[in-house]
């Protein structure tokens, strides 16, 4: 059967979203469309075009989906999610996805070398091995050498350990983002959840010990009493400065 829903435009979808803690459980659910949506997710701005992240899907009827609303602290929008998305960052994974890189680079300009190939090709074969990898007293040095260049020209700040892991969740977030205003847009509902016991759902999902999980979404058509009160936000002249 096909289901029938209401598709938004971006500000429209923009001004409706919310994060919604209860969901229908009446209401038909197309998981297509989460599907959908996340295929739109992956094409959001990410740090290297690395895309160091995972989303995993346990819809309502996996064996998990209980356990993994327990480590939800058992919020209702985990408890009445049709499905739950967990977004996890896989800074792990930074040597395969820059050899993709490379390998897709140097494909495109294969037989036609220039300056502009020589740059992406040491961008991905030099930089970013030096930028992810991990020695032993290695993160102090990036920031020592960062702060030297600095005190001549303008220079990357941000190269130690927990400014690498800072950028890899920053481009998950961005996709989960992504991700949520496709779902509103298609007409259903998100709840962004951090309220959640990380370590045990890294076990229950059987993920390496590098992982790290940035959020959990619980994803449904939102019932009226599931969005607790008007939007508040900060007003726009407190928050948009202009120099």
């Amino acid at each position: 059967m096909k289901i029938m829903i209401q598709e938004l435009g971006f500000f429209e979808a923009v001004n409706q979203r919310r994060s919604v803690r209860i969901f229908d459980q009446n209401e038909p659910f197309d998981r297509d469309i989460v599907r959908k949506c996340l295929e739109a997710a992956i094409l959001s701005p990410n740090s290297s075009n690395l895309q160091l992240y995972n989303f995993i899907r346990v819809p309502e009827n996996s064996p998990l989906k209980d356990s993994l609303s327990s480590l939800c602290m058992n919020q209702k929008a985990a408890t009445t999610a049709r499905e739950l998305i967990v977004v996890v960052t896989r800074r792990d994974l930074w040597k395969s996805r820059a050899k993709a890189n490379y390998k897709y680079i140097k494909g495109i300009y294969e037989g036609k070398p220039d300056k502009k190939s020589k740059q992406a090709l040491s961008y991905y074969g030099v930089l970013i091995p030096k930028l992810y990898g991990k020695y032993p007293g290695w993160s102090l040095l990036k920031k020592i050498i960062a702060w030297w260049i600095g005190m001549k020209k303008p220079m990357v700040r941000e190269v130690g350990e927990t400014d690498v892991r800072i950028s890899v969740h920053k481009s998950a977030a961005l996709a989960a983002m992504t991700f949520m205003l496709g779902m509103k847009a298609a007409g259903y509902d998100t709840c962004p959840m951090e309220g959640i016991d990380s370590k045990h759902i890294k076990k229950l999902l059987n993920l390496p010990d590098q992982s790290e999980i940035c959020m959990v979404i619980g994803c449904g058509k939102g019932l009226p009493e599931g969005t607790y009160g008007a939007r508040f936000r900060i007003p726009y002249q407190e928050l948009v400065f202009e120099k």
